[in-house]
């Protein structure tokens, strides 16, 4: 659990780093841009969010894309349509190309320490989290998906990116 904690910050950066950088040239994405999430980020919804908890208003990054090795500021603001309590949960995935690096559950409500919040978690929030990443990231493409669900397993969002890093 140690390893997922300390990887959290490379795992959001990752998941916000890539549609700007495979979609930032003339070419059309092949992707359906009504599950893009708002703002300035790479970042989609695994479906449509309208029955998500959280209704997310946008995320922005600067620099978009993240490189590594630089400071990478995410702005976020959202509203929790319903409380969301202790136990609530994420399931998160990080692969590189077809391997699995991490495969983790984690406690909602401890990552959100990370960004000033505490549990119950309702209404609007609206958080800004600086986080440098590594310079050491392996230079290849990872997928990275984080699932969100209430103790009550009722899904409070869903989210999902691809990056390549050179």
């Amino acid at each position: 659990m140690k390893l997922s904690l300390s990887v959290a910050p490379l795992l959001l950066s990752t998941l916000v780093a890539s549609k700007s950088f495979f979609f930032g040239s003339q070419q059309q994405p092949l992707v359906d841009d009504s599950l893009s999430v708002p703002g300035d980020n790479p970042l989609e919804f695994c479906a449509d969010p309208t029955n998500y908890i959280l209704a997310i208003d946008h995320v922005d990054l600067d620099p978009d894309p993240p490189q590594k090795g630089k400071a990478l500021q995410i702005k976020a603001k959202g509203n929790f349509t319903e409380q969301v309590a202790q136990g609530a949960y994420i399931n998160l995935s990080v692969r590189y190309g077809l391997i699995t690096l991490v495969k983790t559950t984690a406690d909602l409500c401890e990552q959100m320490k990370e960004v000033d919040e505490s549990c119950p978690l309702e209404g609007v929030k609206d958080f800004t989290k600086d986080v440098t990443l590594p310079k050491e990231i392996p230079p290849g493409t990872y997928t990275v998906l984080a699932d969100v669900y209430t103790q009550e397993a009722k899904q409070v969002t869903c989210l999902k990116a691809t990056v390549h890093f050179s």
